[in-house]
């Protein structure tokens, strides 16, 4: 593999970083910043709508890839610029495509060196590493739908345990989906919620009503991955 076509992935997303934070785009990625637009945003939406979901996919795969702070923002900006359904359907796709590119980037660029510090130093990163490589699809599952590990963290991890692209990309896509549709329903709702002279609820998420179904279908995930693990090890086939 030459020098650029492995390392060139990480130089463009370390060059995306610095031209970001630089530019202070980062400032617009606030509810503030979302009602101060919104009548720009909502004529662009309704002469283009289109190229506007295009290029909101655009921008949260690039904020995904470069781990920008703002997740959730950009969530609830997509339900209340697209309504719930086609606004989570746009924040999915875009998640899911940033998370792609940066499994590329670690695979391709440093992947070696991050997996060998890894293996030598133990913690979270080496534990999710592990956990990967034992039963891709349904831990990647599991820990999207219960994430207790940082969103980045996972992609890394993924990454560095050669898991399979098909199923990384499956297990984020069908993962991320209850969380992202939950808040983009929140943001669909903004509206209503600032006239009663209130603030979005981002903890709803935490409400035992969302959270215990969240967990049950994260350990209904993780508990079919041990299985399948047990029944390799004991020589059987599903």
């Amino acid at each position: 593999m030459t020098a650029i076509k492995r390392y060139g992935p990480v130089i463009l997303l370390l060059a995306a970083v610095a031209a970001v934070f630089a530019s202070g785009a980062t400032r617009y990625i606030s509810l503030e910043a979302l009602q101060t637009h919104e009548a720009t945003l909502r004529d662009f939406i309704g002469a283009y709508l289109p190229l506007a979901l295009l290029a909101f996919v655009a921008l949260y795969a690039l904020a995904t890839a470069l781990s920008i702070p703002g997740a959730v923002i950009l969530t609830l900006a997509g339900g209340y610029l697209f309504g719930t359904w086609v606004g989570g359907t746009a924040t999915v796709i875009g998640a899911t495509l940033g998370s792609i590119a940066i499994f590329y980037v670690v695979q391709t660029s440093f992947g070696q060196v991050l997996r060998a510090r890894a293996e030598a130093n133990g913690g979270t990163l080496k534990t999710v590493i592990d956990g990967v490589r034992d039963g891709a699809f349904g831990y990647i599952l599991t820990l999207r739908l219960i994430p207790v590990a940082p969103f980045w963290l996972v992609n890394v991890a993924a990454a560095l345990a050669d898991a399979p692209l098909k199923a990384y990309a499956l297990a984020t896509l069908f993962g991320i989906m209850p969380a992202t549709f939950i808040y983009s329903g929140v943001g669909a709702g903004i509206d209503a919620v600032i006239a009663r002279g209130e603030t979005p609820d981002l903890g709803v998420i935490f409400d035992p009503k969302i959270l215990l179904p969240l967990v049950a279908l994260g350990l209904l995930s993780l508990g079919t991955t041990l299985f399948q693990r047990f029944r390799a090890k004991s020589g059987k086939s599903l």
